[in-house]
């Protein structure tokens, strides 16, 4: 994974940003060993985003530029000083672009590697639901479930960061649950015929038949926040006749709740949906995209070792391994 950065970097300020390789680390891992080894605090030291832990990644992290110095005497096994150059902020969270990925997938007969290759032309055109992946939720899966324990009282939490650590997970949590059952709806709309619909949904004829005219697989519904991708303002989804059409040609997205304090939630019948997914957190609030488009995707079958390899760029805060459940059609955690 190579992070891709927001803006070109200024090569002049009092900042010092570091292009690092590593491998088997996480992001706070990583930080830890530098500020160790340059001796500068740990919350002095910038990134834009977390990387995996079980991967190769590259990405940027800011320095106070006294560190340079010491920087030349940096070593460790698992990371690689790539680049240097200044810049004039410290680096932020969400302060990048998005991802690109390279992931080998191994033991692909030809048969699967020909599913492979529908599936990603299927993913490159109509895109994927952007799902948080399930290393959102720690080594046991669980951190949600550490959460609404601390939320219930049943659990102390002291240190701040673990604390808003577990609350964000349990938002991610609500996250795809919300999602989840957006994707079952639109999964019947796919299926079912017009008569079938109604039976099940009692939202009217008319509303009936113009979600199942949309014409793309994610239904919108009236009411929907949306946002203009891949960045933008957000407003509401009046006319789904009008939306699902700019939906369909990436110049919209519909977005889902991350709740919490001042969470701008959806109207209409979306809210209906949405209210059932939806707890007054201590944390504040936000929206994610529910669709995101993979872009720049290439697949390559190599028949002698029977890899497949596979190259995308993801907007930032999506997951490679959400694209790779798609394709092995089951969890992967």
């Amino acid at each position: 994974m190579t992070e891709i950065p927001l803006y070109s970097f200024a090569g002049e300020g009092e900042h010092l940003v570091i292009k690092l390789r590593k491998k088997g680390l996480s992001t706070w891992e990583a930080v830890r060993i530098l500020s160790e080894q340059l001796g500068v605090k740990a919350k002095e030291i910038g990134y834009a985003g977390l990387k995996d832990k079980n991967a190769m990644t590259v990405q940027y992290l800011s320095l106070p530029a006294r560190c340079e110095a010491a920087l030349g005497a940096f070593s460790h096994p698992s990371i690689k000083i790539l680049e240097t150059t200044r810049h004039t902020n410290k680096l932020r969270m969400g302060h990048l672009k998005g991802n690109r990925f390279f992931i080998r997938l191994k033991k692909v007969g030809p048969t699967d590697a020909k599913k492979i290759d529908e599936l990603l032309k299927w993913a490159e055109k109509n895109g994927m639901p952007n799902y948080f992946g399930y290393q959102r939720f720690g080594k046991e899966g669980n951190n949600y479930e550490e959460a609404r324990a601390m939320l219930a009282g049943k659990r102390k939490v002291r240190d701040r960061k673990l604390r808003d650590f577990l609350l964000s997970a349990y938002q991610s949590h609500l996250f795809n649950l919300w999602l989840a059952r957006r994707l079952e709806i639109s999964r019947l709309f796919e299926g079912l015929n017009d008569k079938e619909l109604g039976q099940l949904f009692a939202w009217g004829n008319e509303t009936v038949k113009s979600l199942k005219r949309q014409p793309h697989f994610f239904r919108l519904l009236p009411g929907d926040l949306m946002q203009h991708y891949p960045h933008g303002r957000l407003f509401v989804a009046d006319d789904t006749a009008v939306e699902s059409e700019r939906f369909a040609k990436r110049r919209t997205s519909p977005t889902g709740p991350l709740p919490g304090r001042k969470l701008k939630g959806a109207t209409g019948l979306a809210e209906e949906i949405e209210k059932g997914f939806v707890e007054d957190l201590p944390a504040p609030g936000g929206r994610r995209y529910a669709w995101v488009w993979p872009e720049e995707v290439e697949g390559k079958y190599k028949k002698e070792t029977w890899h497949y390899e596979l190259s995308f760029t993801l907007p930032k805060g999506s997951y490679a391994t959400v694209l790779l459940e798609m394709i092995a059609n089951r969890p992967l955690g």
